[in-house]
């Protein structure tokens, strides 16, 4: 029995298992779980198996080797009514509902409470409203599903995983075809159906930014094999998420929980004060047009440092929560008064920023401050 059977009685977990097509394995020696109260997630490249993995655990797929347990049992040992009162599936794969209004898809996740007929009783009508209301989904539940956006589609698929009352929901990629209000939306449900009912979720993301605010655990798959599994804070760092994706143009700001193109390369032709965040706009502005650029002078401990140096040529950095040293300060401003071209983002200083203060008043002084950064872009 897996590890995890003895920390909850409500689990999904694998044990050894092998997953693939026609017999041939993709990922071998899978041994990952959920109990309930917890979001897991698979993270990973296009094409490294976070797919495969999850349609193994619902039975989509036949695993070559190895086991999944459900609640204690062997999933593959289960018949499908006793599965479908313990786990729901919000999958990718389109549904074809021309006939059926939105209403209707989510009353299918009450099947299998139902008798031979599938006729609903009273009892299942509220639970399937309570569902629609859960999504925010009320106001088109009359409307035919084929009428609908991939959006509402999403939210129906999870009100419809949401009205089996199951242990485990597991998801494939859930905010694929959700805007950012949406996206945050579904996953707010998420967090709170594993927070109130204290369902176990088991899911796929491409947002590492959301994958990074969401999950319990994380679990990373690297084509071949589980690369890693922990919490968040072990996870998410610059250096294991550029390895893990293969990033060599461009990094991972752990941060901000979110990729930083390439910087732009070549001799800086614009030198940046910022700090405060009041910098990043103008990193990125900068980035985007193609303009090498040097920034100034900040702290480890900034706000603007982690995309300052990824996007950077030259940065003038110092240590966190220190001040600038008499040396610093004089080569940032030779740096400055050579390149000939500021712009500044900052508009308060304090004690710590007294460096960036007196280069504000240099540039201003040699008329080689400008007000806005159109007045620099090409």
């Amino acid at each position: 029995m897996s590890r995890y059977a003895q920390a909850d009685p409500y689990y999904v977990s694998t044990e050894r298992l092998s997953v693939g097509y026609d017999g041939k394995p993709l990922i071998e020696q899978i041994d990952i779980g959920v109990r309930r109260g917890e979001i897991l997630t698979l993270i990973g490249p296009n094409g490294s198996g976070k797919s495969t993995i999850l349609k193994s655990i619902i039975r989509q797929l036949k695993p070559i080797a190895g086991t999944v347990v459900l609640s204690g049992r062997d999933l593959l040992g289960m018949r499908e009514r006793d599965v479908a009162k313990q786990l729901a599936i919000v999958m990718t794969d389109r549904i074809k509902g021309e006939l059926l209004s939105c209403r209707d898809i989510v009353a299918t996740g009450r099947y299998p409470y139902t008798g031979r007929l599938g006729i609903l009783s009273e009892q299942d009508r509220a639970i399937v409203d309570a569902a629609l209301k859960t999504v925010h989904a009320e106001e088109f539940a009359d409307r035919p599903f084929s009428q609908i956006s991939d959006g509402q589609r999403q939210r129906l698929l999870l009100a419809r995983a949401i009205a089996q009352q199951p242990e485990v929901i597991v998801l494939d990629e859930p905010t694929s075809f959700l805007d950012v209000r949406h996206k945050l939306e579904l996953l707010d449900i998420l967090k709170q159906l594993v927070r109130e009912q204290n369902v176990a979720v088991v899911m796929s993301l491409h947002e590492l930014d959301l994958a990074q605010k969401i999950s319990d655990r994380v679990v990373c798959i690297a084509f071949d094999r589980v690369d890693r599994v922990g919490v968040p804070e072990e996870i998410f760092t610059d250096e294991y998420i550029a390895r893990l994706y293969g990033i060599e143009r461009g990094s991972y700001n752990a941060a901000f929980g979110s990729p930083e193109l390439h910087r732009v390369e070549g001799e800086p032709r614009v030198f940046v004060i910022g700090g405060g965040g009041s910098g990043i706009p103008i990193y990125r502005a900068l980035q985007r047009a193609g303009v090498p650029f040097a920034a100034g002078i900040l702290p480890k401990s900034d706000l603007d440092y982690p995309v300052a140096s990824a996007l950077a040529a030259e940065l003038f950095g110092i240590p966190a929560f220190s001040t600038a040293s008499a040396e610093t300060e004089a080569r940032a401003a030779e740096r400055m008064q050579a390149i000939g071209r500021v712009v500044s983002g900052v508009t308060a200083f304090g004690e710590t920023n007294e460096a960036n203060r007196r280069l504000l008043n240099a540039a201003a002084q040699a008329k080689i401050l400008f007000g806005s950064i159109e007045e620099v872009l090409p």
